[in-house]
């Protein structure tokens, strides 16, 4: 009698900014619904002058003192996201498998996504909308923690890191994409050069998501 050696269990990871948004960011698109635009272009401009994750979420809760949880709600719905997002989720959980959003975002913005189909969402802890407390520093996510939070996922999930699946596109997706042998770069920019094993440019999820489906991390 032969034996089917069961399917290995796998963790998708999935960044958030310039990843299932596609050129653009969580904060872009909140400082649209306040017309702050040109003052989030100079806040993100700020990480090329070596602003840490901190410091530009204190000054960005600055920026949005006026902030509602409709405008959060609007800044999501209004989002360009891929296509194919729910439908990409529902697959890898009808397969078994577990998916996650590692986000340096705030987590009001990152949380939405449950409702798409997520098993978790994880993003920097940000004071509640409307914004009555400052920024706590120690809860702003940095490119470090993403690999912090995906190891304890693999861990509460029962997965091996070596059967995860990273999606990243930028400088921050970097030291996760060290970790994880099954990687892809989607709409990337030059720091993932030579880290992912696969690379994609395109507006569709599902296509990206079909360069891994069938392989083994």
């Amino acid at each position: 009698m032969f034996h089917v050696k069961p399917r290995t269990r796998r963790l998708h990871l999935f960044d958030l900014d310039g990843t299932l948004i596609r050129g653009s960011a969580a904060a872009v698109e909140i400082s649209r619904q306040l017309d702050l635009m040109e003052e989030i272009a100079f806040l993100e401009e700020g990480f090329l002058r070596g602003l840490t994750p901190d410091e530009f979420a204190v000054q960005a809760r600055e920026l949005w003192s006026a902030l509602t949880p409709a405008q959060v709600v609007a800044a999501f719905e209004g989002a360009p996201w891929l296509a194919g997002i729910r439908e990409v989720w529902a697959d890898i959980r009808a397969r078994g498998d577990r998916c996650a959003v590692i986000s340096l975002s705030p987590h009001f913005f990152v949380e939405l996504l449950l409702d798409w189909g997520v098993d978790s969402t994880h993003g920097s802890l940000w004071p509640a909308v409307p914004f009555t407390e400052p920024i706590h520093r120690p809860g702003i996510l940095d490119a470090r923690a993403k690999v912090r939070i995906a190891r304890e996922l693999c861990a509460g999930y029962g997965v091996d890191p070596a059967d995860c699946v990273a999606y990243g596109d930028s400088m921050s997706d970097a030291e996760l994409f060290a970790i994880v042998p099954e990687t892809v770069a989607v709409n990337a920019d030059h720091h993932l050069a030579g880290l992912s094993r696969h690379s994609y440019s395109g507006g569709d999820l599902r296509e990206a998501y079909a360069l891994v489906r069938n392989s083994e991390a």
